[in-house]
């Protein structure tokens, strides 16, 4: 049985594909209502460690924020390690996102900002596809990153990957077995963006969780986004383990603390757009 709660009935719930480096890649369209005025469009990224997941794993948290956000939702469905090393995965993040913001209107949406979003390894995606596009801008600017519980630097190994190493849902030899079938350079900022100049990006909700082993270098980005003059949200969700978006079934709080993130982030979106 999942730890989720379950997707229930939205308005849309579409697949659709675009071009990328590699082939086809599949997007899922989640959407609580059936027509939109202009608005954003939120690109979603599912985690799993860059070697797990999939838009169907993560089918009830995009569908929640379609809804908690009121906003559509482009959940993308990039290629996983082994079979496909670094960079594949943040090649295919940024070619889906570029395809979103230039053909909105195909999606059958009226995108004026794009909202990049993720959790845990799609949190790193949504990050590093922020950077991406402040290097090289996309159809339309992004208007917002929401990163959830992400990983952030792999460079250095912070005091939370030592106390949550065990028992906590996200365990050390885990991590070991993601990064090296992922095979990245841990200095590299399309893996590491803690390590990238953060200046320019959007503005920022980044969600930790105070059980986390990730914990640690979720709060050194928010705090690198605060120096670097970014407009950043950070919200620690108390008692709660690495990928508690995805226990809500299982973990009461799980909820009560997705749904006040979600209402921090509506107000987030509000001042930035």
């Amino acid at each position: 049985m999942s730890l989720d709660l379950p997707v229930e009935d939205l308005a849309r719930i579409e697949p659709f594909t675009c071009n990328g480096p590699a082939g086809l890649i599949a997007l899922r369209l989640f959407d609580a209502r059936p027509e939109r005025e202009a608005g954003p469009v939120v690109v979603f990224f599912h985690g799993g460690g860059f070697a797990l997941g999939s838009v169907d794993t993560h089918a009830a948290l995009a569908a929640s924020l379609a809804r908690g956000l009121d906003l559509p939702v482009v959940s993308v469905e990039y290629r996983l390690a082994p079979e496909h090393p670094f960079p594949a995965a943040v090649e295919d993040a940024e070619a889906a996102t570029r395809w979103i913001a230039a053909n909105g209107f195909a999606l059958g949406l009226k995108p004026d900002g794009l909202v990049l979003a993720g959790d845990s390894a799609g949190g790193n995606l949504a990050i590093v596809t922020a950077l991406a596009l402040r290097q090289r801008p996309a159809a339309l600017r992004a208007v917002l990153q929401l990163a959830i519980y992400p990983m952030t630097d792999e460079s250095e190994r912070r005091p939370s990957r030592d106390v949550f190493a065990e028992g906590f849902g996200l365990d050390a030899t885990n991590m070991a077995l993601f990064h090296q079938h992922y095979g990245a350079d841990s200095r590299d900022p399309r893996h590491s963006p803690l390590l990238a100049d953060l200046d320019g990006l959007p503005p920022a909700v980044v969600v930790t969780a105070a059980l986390d082993p990730l914990r640690d270098e979720g709060r050194a980005y928010a705090a690198k986004l605060v120096t670097s003059g970014v407009d950043t949200l950070h919200i620690e969700a108390p008692g709660l383990i690495h990928g508690f978006a995805s226990y809500r079934r299982a973990i009461p709080s799980a909820e009560t603390e997705f749904e006040r993130a979600l209402h921090l982030t509506c107000a987030m979106l509000r001042a930035a757009t």
